[in-house]
């Protein structure tokens, strides 16, 4: 690609769907997608997906934006966070990709966030993962401390949406998750994130791997047990990271989510209330601060 010539910079054009939820409201979004689907399968196995929630060439635009931020990141200090050995996440800002827009106005997205955290949900997190060639087994994990909302309330207070760039092959690495192990507490887990090697055996036991395609949204508990798995390909598998907070949630002390003034005001009123984030005159580099101990060492 020539990224030079590649003006990811600031295309505020709504590609998709945004027309069509200006004026959505609660009940409509009730009636479009069922709120106890939603729920029983987010508090029952943890994930729940859409399939061909955008056309394929909607996710190819997202995979060359993504992959002018990533030669960014690397090139710059503290840019892109080790997940592993050939396995990085990027922060990014969201007005740097094609179709954000698109995904927050979505209505499963909207439905969703509204269903499982509140009508008061708020947007903290994007960014994306590259696991490259040569990408190893991580420990299974869960990406951060399990708050108190979970383990006395049993409430999930945030969640976790990815969307893929490629058509995910057995080959590449695929997603792994452990149905139902968001409620597990976190009894002799490293930093409460870790499992220990001896529960292993419980995950490999409920293990299902994801092989989603391009225009697929999926969206998770981060607290569910998951990994990713060894890269054998000759092909990197990037995905987007959307992360959603309840009211309660401590999660967007760990992100810098920024917008320029002039992008914010493309926002349709009615989702700008739905961000955590900063305006500023002009984007600043994210320096990564989520970093998730333990998975800088892989597994052959």
């Amino acid at each position: 690609m020539n990224t030079a010539a590649h003006e990811v910079a600031l295309d505020y054009t709504n590609t998709v769907q945004a027309e069509k939820t200006e004026d959505i409201s609660p009940t409509a979004l009730d009636e479009q997608y069922d709120t106890a689907t939603i729920m029983g399968g987010l508090y029952g196995d943890g994930i729940i997906g859409l399939k061909g929630a955008f056309e394929p060439t909607w996710a190819d635009r997202l995979g060359e934006d993504i992959e002018v931020l990533f030669s960014e990141a690397l090139a710059r200090p503290r840019g892109a966070v080790g997940r592993g050995p050939n396995r990085y996440y990027v922060e990014i800002h969201p007005e740097r990709i094609r179709g954000f827009l698109d995904l927050v106005t979505h209505p499963w997205v909207v439905a969703v966030s509204t269903a499982v955290l509140s009508k008061d949900y708020k947007i903290v997190e994007i960014g994306f993962d590259v696991p490259l060639t040569g990408s190893m087994n991580q420990p299974w994990h869960r990406d951060f401390l399990a708050p108190e909302a979970t383990l006395t309330g049993r409430r999930l207070n945030s969640l976790a949406f990815n969307l893929t760039t490629v058509d995910v092959e057995e080959d590449m690495g695929p997603f792994e998750i452990a149905p139902g192990t968001q409620w597990d507490r976190p009894i002799g887990f490293k930093h409460e994130m870790f499992p220990p090697k001896s529960l292993y055996g419980r995950y490999q036991e409920r293990t299902v791997r994801k092989l989603p395609k391009r225009g697929d949204i999926s969206v998770r508990s981060a607290l569910t047990i998951h990994r990713g798995t060894a890269n054998q390909s000759q092909k990197s598998r990037p995905a987007l990271v959307l992360g959603v907070d309840a009211p309660d949630a401590q999660n967007a002390k760990r992100h810098d989510l920024q917008f320029t003034q002039s992008y914010y005001e493309t926002i349709p009123v009615e989702h700008r209330k739905h961000f955590a984030c900063r305006i500023v005159d002009a984007l600043e580099p994210i320096v990564q601060a989520h970093t998730i101990e333990g998975l800088v060492m892989g597994e052959a």
